[in-house]
Formats: C-alpha cells, structure tokens, sequence
C-alpha cells in the first residue's frame, strides 16, 4: 500500500462539532476538539514548521451561516485539506428544509473542490439510541446521509462513517449536553478522519468501551432532570429567541498558523 502524501494545510469549517465543543479545554480557553487532534497529527508528518492550520468553526452556525461566513475565507487561505461539516442544526429545529440543506451542502463542497483541496465529509451519528425523541430526525438524517454519500463518490471527497460507528450509541463518548462529544469521543473522530484519509489505524476508533458500572433508576433520573433544566431549557429559550451560541463569537483558528498540538 502507497503512503498518501503529508498535508501541509489544513482548514477546518463547521459548527460545535468541529470548533472542539466540550473537549479538554487549551489554555487560552478555547476547546480542544477533533479538529485540533488531527492538525497535531498530521503536523507530525511533516516538519512543525512546514505544517499551518485554521478553524473557522463556530458553535451554533446554520449550514447557511457556515457557506456564507466561511467557506469564502476557507477558499482564500487554500487549504489543502478542508473539513466540512454541518446541518445537523438545521435538522434539529422543527420545519427544517433538507433539499436546502443539501443544496448548500452540496455547493459549499463543490466550491472547496474547486480549490484542488482534498475534502472531508461526515456522516451524522444515530441518535436514537441516545436521545429522546431522536427518532423524528430520522428521515432528515438518512437523507442527508445518502446525499454525503454521494458527494463521496469524487475522487478528492472523503468521508467519515460516523452513523454505522455503534460505539456512538454509549453516551461516554458524549458530554453531560447529549449533543457535544466528549474527550473520548473527539479523540476517535480524530482517528476516524485520519483513517478515512488513508492513514494507517493507530487504534480501533469503532470499538466498544469497556461495561459500565449499571445506573440505578434514580440516578438515571437526576440525570435527565439535570439534562433538561441545564441544557435542554436554555437550547430552547434560544431557539424562541432567534439567539444562537454562537453569535458574536469569532473562529478560534482564523488564520492559518503553524500548529504543535
């Protein structure tokens, strides 16, 4: 087998997911973030200094927000590999319009590839599993699958199986929010993308946790209890407000720069 030739530039574009919600967190008060991981080692196959990296993520954005605030600035770093990664917030909020999702998608991708960029899609995870009332999202998340799956068939697309991983069903690898990921899971989204890009495996990112010490009933209840009034209740006074997580917020990465993760 080949070994595929070493980026190096890497520019990231997304949302939470990609901007590292709920990671470690760095000292400069940022988030890690699976993003971070994977510049740190794809800088490792290269000189430090041959190696610049960008995130222009931010938290909340809407796959429109994501093609109109980023993907200029992504095409004019030129990156020569991008992660591109939303509308899994679109399809959260009722009434969400998948064929406009899939449009923006779909030319966000087509104007990275334009660049000669080498390009990184995502599969959502199955919430059903995990998340009350997952099952709704159903039919937009399949949707959208297929579509990631057909953007995949160029030859310069790759794409992360995040919906056929059942280790994502085991909510250790989710933060207390049920929607971010945690450590562990950012950590082998990492490896999912360096794999997808033809890297040898350095573990097995689809593997199970070890059991889990049971639950007891009440617990489980503090639990949900704690999910709703902390971060379901807010998600929704936001949503009622037309307010996002996002606004104002600047992208933690926004020049590409040398990177020792």
């Amino acid at each position: 087998m080949s070994t595929p030739t070493p980026f190096t530039s890497y520019v990231a574009v997304g949302d939470s997911f990609t901007e590292g919600m709920c990671d470690d967190l760095l000292p400069d008060g940022h988030y890690r973030g699976w993003a971070d991981r994977l510049a740190a080692a794809l800088a490792a196959e290269v000189a430090p200094a041959d190696f610049r990296y960008a995130n222009l993520a931010v938290r909340g954005k809407l796959i429109g927000q994501i093609s109109g605030e980023q993907l200029d600035p992504a095409v004019a770093l030129g990156g020569e590999l991008v992660t591109l990664a939303g509308g899994l917030n679109d399809v959260l909020r009722p009434g969400c319009d998948i064929a406009r999702v899939e449009a923006q998608l779909g030319a966000a991708a087509e104007k990275l590839l334009a660049t000669g960029a080498t390009v990184v899609l995502f599969t959502s995870t199955d919430p059903t599993r995990r998340m009350a009332g997952g099952a709704r999202l159903m039919p937009a998340i399949q949707r959208l699958k297929a579509f990631v799956e057909q953007l995949g068939e160029h030859p310069r697309v790759a794409v992360v199986d995040l919906f056929s991983a059942d280790c994502f069903d085991d909510r250790r690898l989710w933060a207390e929010d049920r929607l971010h990921l945690s450590p562990e899971g950012h950590r082998r989204v990492a490896e999912a993308v360096l794999q997808a890009l033809g890297r040898p495996a350095a573990f097995d990112w689809r593997a199970p946790l070890p059991a889990a010490a049971p639950v007891s009933r009440p617990a489980k209840l503090r639990s949900d209890l704690r999910w709703l009034w902390i971060h379901v209740g807010p998600w929704l006074v936001r949503r009622v407000t037309g307010r996002s997580s996002g606004d104002g917020r600047p992208p933690k990465r926004a020049e590409l720069l040398p990177y020792e993760g």
